[in-house]
């Protein structure tokens, strides 16, 4: 059982989706990752979950890899929702701060950039994204709106000649204390329709506030972002987002990424259990010789291998084009909900001993609780398929 699927390139692989779908390069690059990974940031990955802070050392070891364009691999693989996505499930089956972490500036910021800035902001900044040369965040949720941020939002822009005038707060923006640059959506009080613009984090008028007291993703530090007549520069707006409707495509684009990440934390809980019941003893021999393990063993593999299954075909529909918003949702909605159970079932086999972080199961147990919520509830992609079944809305 400990050896079922397990390759060198992502780990748990039943199907062996990966040498499917991935060049020799790419698997080649993910299999340096996870090498990585395992040598350098797993082992501190449970002091850092129970002191809340994410150690430097820990993308001092992922940027020198150059994951956003690994070395033989050609632009359009290593661009893709495939090879990004594969590379959100290696992290996240490590650790979900980390694989948050490396998101938020290889997804949500780049991803922002890519859509929503002009052709010429793309080309100047993107060089310095994937160096790590310029740290960005994704600000868009703020205290009093997440799921109905569309109509919501209550951060402002005011046009001041050839400058804008930001107002507001963001909640829950994620590496912000580190980021050189923020993403900040507003309104544009002028149209009513949302913008968005680059702040640099040390610009007047900004305060951040880190937030405390998390019971998931505890090494990821979020922050509350407060704007006060903050100034910003019209070629710091993002050309290409002037209205929800530019929002929502950038979104769209990155849900795929969240339901990889669910995906990845199933692999790092069953890789933990059986770790776990292979070397734990009890009446006298390993438990993970018992048969009421080993179903909840094969139980978790196959919710894993399902949500694996589904995410590889999302990102095959999305990198030939099709980016709809039905699909995207059922796959966060699915893939987080069988991550709850799988990560369940791990912490059950292992016991008492699941709630320590030193078996690391406990760590996947409550991060699923974060990415159940993030990126769109369950509730609300549940509607954004229901809509697409029914031909009819349910929101209200």
């Amino acid at each position: 059982m400990a050896k079922i699927g397990v390759g060198e390139t992502i780990g748990i692989d039943p199907y062996a989706f990966a040498a499917s779908h991935l060049s020799v390069k790419a698997r080649a690059a993910l299999s340096e990752l996870r090498t990585t990974l395992d040598r350098d940031v797993r082992p501190v990955m449970a002091e850092a979950w129970e002191s809340a802070t994410m150690p430097p050392g820990v993308l001092q070891a992922l940027i020198p890899l150059n994951l956003m364009q690994p070395d033989g691999v050609d632009d359009a693989e290593a661009s893709s929702c495939m090879f990004s996505g594969f590379r959100n499930y290696v992290l996240a089956c490590t650790d979900v701060s980390v694989a948050t972490l490396y998101n938020a500036q290889s997804g949500l910021f780049r991803t922002t950039l890519r859509l929503g800035g002009s052709a010429a902001q793309w080309a100047d900044l993107d060089p310095c994204v994937r160096s790590f040369e310029t740290a960005g965040t994704f600000a868009l949720t703020e205290p009093e709106h997440g799921s109905d941020i569309a109509g919501g939002l209550a951060t402002t822009a005011r046009r001041a000649g050839a400058d804008w005038i930001l107002d507001g707060e963001k909640r829950w923006i994620g590496a912000a204390d580190t980021a050189d640059v923020f993403a900040v959506f507003a309104r544009d009080s002028d149209d009513g329709h949302v913008k968005a613009f680059l702040v640099p984090r040390e610009a007047s008028g900004i305060t951040l506030h880190t937030m405390r007291g998390k019971a998931s993703l505890r090494p990821m530090r979020n922050s509350v972002i407060t704007l006060e007549r903050v100034r910003v520069s019209d070629t710091d707006r993002l050309h290409n987002v002037n209205s929800w409707r530019d929002v929502a495509r950038i979104l769209r684009a990155m849900r795929s990424d969240v339901a990889w990440i669910a995906t990845g934390l199933q692999a790092g809980a069953l890789e933990a259990a059986v770790r776990y019941v292979t070397e734990r003893e009890q009446f006298g021999r390993p438990i993970g010789g018992f048969q009421l393990v080993q179903e909840k063993l094969a139980r978790m593999l196959g919710n894993l291998t399902a949500s694996l299954g589904m995410v590889v075909q999302l990102s095959a529909h999305q990198d030939a084009g099709d980016f709809s918003d039905e699909n995207s949702a059922l796959a966060k909605m699915h893939t987080a909900r069988m991550a709850r159970e799988t990560v369940a079932l791990g912490r059950e086999v292992a016991g008492g001993n699941g709630i320590l972080l030193e078996h690391d199961v406990a760590r996947f147990f409550a991060d699923a609780e974060a990415v159940y919520s993030y990126e769109g509830t369950h509730d609300i992609n549940s509607l954004i398929v229901g809509r697409a079944l029914t031909g009819t809305s349910a929101f209200l």
